[in-house]
């Protein structure tokens, strides 16, 4: 039977054309293709008219001769491959609920239903790209109980929105942005446009603090009067309850409501002044975490239902009309697997907190049971039941409050595990933590954690990865704490991301959309990128390895710097050196302390003297320099043993030795306070501003020194603010005095 369904695959569609060319079967494809797609409203009975007619159609055409030849794919190299794995898959493992069926198919979920989009499987290459907001704001008419009735009766497309009893404008699932992204059609042309392309940040949407930059035409001018476009009525429904719920009003002027409707635009998005929750910012980061969670629900439940409606379809052919009709554009509905959603988090407390709330977010017909809650719990939450662990931060005892500050207690004092990966299944009534990734919809991981299966695959030959081969909405959250661990993960699992995979999987060949056999995968995918700040690595991540034919939307911040939370008077003298280009930047800046700053400390008598530096590889170039000048110092950095931490910073105190060279990362996930700082010099800014004012303020004495350059200016204006920054990097002057 496998070999059967193989038979009429893409891979042996060569053969096929040329035999059902004779027969005139081409000549019912065109006619079928060209017929008009009937509304969301047509009942059963004209949703199949086409196919009941098809001998009629037949016997019209069967004089016909229509050259359907179509270049060899990407993917004809794959097939050769995977034929002679194919006995190895039996078509019963698409009817099981757990097996590896259910990674490539929606169906397998206990036939859901017609809860499905009602009118877009029936326009064949339609594509509507480009098209406006579709639904005006306003409430939902109708009603939409749990039970399992009511799921058969109709889709969520098929109830009406309306403002004031009146239907609105684009409410038809076919206006979605979920289509109008997916079905475009790429030519050669375009994609090699992508693939160079200098994207041109056109507009600019003032906000209040900060500006959204974004290529092409802007879309944010009618927020005001369109609604979501394209989410799923059953999700805003519920979506809007918790928000009223939770004592807010005025939602479709809200945070959450603003950023999903960006989020599903499909452009690639660089979101990177969100206050973070364990900066006291907890309400806007909660709204951006709403709104991407939302809209990956959308398109997992988007997804699920267009393949469910094509299976509804396909059943009620016969079997000597499903290959001609698989034929059909309409009916290319997947990837190569089933996982869909990436989500990259850097702790698993981080993850914790995401995955609750994705629970939450989900309807109730959605989620009558959530397996291995408990395990979840424990293992996530670090054991913490539910009922406690929204703990506020107030209830933390006095004494941890005193020796670590508020942000590191709220960002560090849950589970601090780096190394975690969790796949999130949606069935027809359910919610599978801990499922096969390849059975997923979603996948939420940490960098390091995605890194070692990418390890293991590239060393183990029985091991592979190919569950990220059709991942569509990449999500990193916390982009700024992952900078703090290793960003080359990121950039590994990036290039990782919508490659061929190695194996079938089971996968029905003949339902692969065509941009996924084309290898253009990574133009239609998004990238969501969220952090409290940027950086050149940020950036050139999002600059070059997120290619989205939709374009990219970004933010523009000013800021006010942080020098007012050093509240010791203390001279802050910044010393400006010269670069020539970016990557000169290190060497200059090691030239000038060795030459201009160091030969002050070797002659001065004075100990206590501080070296901060951002840096690993800065942090062990100077350690290799104060070795060869016999110069006296201890160190401070991530990689020390707490055996030397603690000594070190007793010979620092005592002045048995003379310089400490401690770096930013140390501080950020230690936050040690240092005694006997006489004398401050910052070899290099940090990342992370609330990090400075923590540092100076440990100063002992009345100056501190720090060195930058003009390719510093990022790091620089989130400290002195964003019009000194310009200016310091711009001026003739190389010196500048802060009091």
């Amino acid at each position: 039977m496998g070999n059967q369904r193989f038979g009429r695959k893409r891979g042996m569609k060569r053969k096929y054309e040329q035999k059902v060319k004779k027969n005139g079967r081409y000549g019912r494809e065109e006619k079928l293709n060209r017929s008009p797609s009937p509304s969301a409203s047509d009942d059963s009975g004209e949703e199949n008219s086409d196919i009941a007619s098809e001998e009629e159609v037949e016997a019209q055409n069967v004089e016909e001769e229509v050259m359907n030849y179509k270049e060899p794919t990407m993917y004809d190299s794959l097939l050769e491959s995977l034929r002679t794995k194919q006995e190895e898959y039996n078509t019963d493992s698409e009817e099981s609920g757990d097996d590896v069926g259910e990674a490539h198919s929606a169906s397998d979920d206990d036939n859901e239903g017609s809860d499905s989009d009602s009118s877009r499987l029936s326009e064949p290459g339609a594509s509507l790209h480009g098209g406006g907001l579709g639904n005006p704001v306003g409430r939902i008419e109708g009603t939409e109980t749990d039970d399992d009735g009511s799921e058969a009766s109709g889709s969520d497309e098929e109830q009406e929105l309306r403002v004031n009893g009146q239907p609105t404008r684009g409410a038809c699932a076919s206006t979605s942005s979920f289509h109008s992204h997916l079905d475009l059609k790429l030519s050669k042309e375009e994609v090699d446009k992508l693939e160079k392309k200098k994207w041109t940040y056109k507009w600019v949407i003032a906000m209040s603090n900060y500006k959204w930059r974004g290529t092409g035409e802007c879309f944010l001018k009618e927020l005001d009067s369109f609604l979501f476009h394209g989410l799923k009525p059953t999700l805003y429904k519920h979506w809007l309850g918790i928000y009223e719920k939770s004592g807010c009003a005025d939602f479709d002027s809200s945070k959450q409501r603003l950023f999903f409707s960006i989020c599903n635009s499909y452009r690639d998005i660089l979101h990177h002044n969100k206050k973070p929750f364990y900066l006291k910012g907890l309400e806007e980061d909660s709204s951006t975490m709403d709104a991407y969670i939302m809209h990956s629900l959308n398109h997992i439940f988007r997804t699920r239902d267009l393949v469910k409606k094509n299976e509804a379809k396909l059943a009620k052919l016969q079997e000597n009309v499903k290959a001609d009709i698989l034929n059909n554009e309409a009916f290319l509905d997947r990837g190569f697997t089933r996982p869909k959603v990436l989500i990259l988090l850097p702790l698993a407390s981080v993850a914790f907190r995401v995955i609750k709330r994705l629970i939450d977010l989900t309807p109730p017909k959605y989620k009558s049971n959530v397996e291995e809650h408990e395990r979840f719990y424990r293992e996530f939450g670090a054991g913490v039941s539910e009922d406690k662990e929204d703990i506020d931060a107030a209830e933390i005892s006095e004494s941890k409050r005193n020796s670590k500050p508020s942000d590191f207690q709220a960002l560090f004092g849950g589970n601090n595990n780096d190394h975690f990966m969790i796949g999130i299944k949606f069935t027809r009534r359910s919610i599978k933590l801990y499922g096969d990734f390849y059975s997923s919809d979603m996948i939420v991981a940490s960098p390091l954690g995605l890194i070692t299966k990418i390890g293991e695959a590239e060393f183990y030959k029985d091991k592979n990865v190919d569950y990220l081969s059709s991942i569509e909405i990449l999500i990193v959250d916390h982009a700024d704490v992952i900078l703090m661990q290793n960003w080359l993960h990121v950039n590994t699992i990036v290039e990782q991301l919508n490659r061929l995979p190695s194996e079938q999987h089971g996968t029905d060949i003949m339902r692969i959309r065509q941009w996924y056999l084309d290898g253009q995968a990574p133009f239609f995918r998004q990238s969501i990128i969220l952090s409290s700040h940027i950086n050149p690595d940020i950036n050139g991540l999002f600059n070059h390895h997120c290619l989205n034919h939709e374009g990219k939307v970004k933010l523009a911040s000013e800021y006010k710097g942080v020098l007012p939370k050093v509240v010791l008077q203390i001279r802050q003298i910044y010393e400006r050196y010269d670069a020539k280009t970016a990557e000169d930047a290190d060497d200059a800046r090691f030239d000038y302390f060795t030459k201009k700053v160091f030969p002050k400390i070797k002659d001065s008598i004075e100990g206590g003297i501080m070296l901060f530096i951002s840096s690993y590889f800065e942090f062990i170039r100077v350690r290799n320099f104060l070795k060869s000048q016999e110069a006296s110092f201890c160190l401070l950095g991530e990689y020390t043993e707490q055996s030397d931490i603690s000594r070190a910073r007793g010979w620092f105190f005592d002045g048995k030795k003379k310089i400490m060279l401690y770096t930013e990362r140390a501080h950020f996930y230690h936050r040690y306070k240092i005694r006997g700082i006489q004398n401050l010099i910052i070899y290099s800014l940090p990342e992370r501003k609330e990090l400075y004012p923590e540092v100076v303020n440990m100063l002992q004495g009345s100056a501190c020194t720090v060195l930058f350059s003009r390719f510093d200016q990022l790091r620089l204006e989130r400290i002195v603010g964003t019009a000194a920054a310009k200016r310091m990097v711009t001026s003739d002057k190389g010196v500048f005095v802060f009091c």
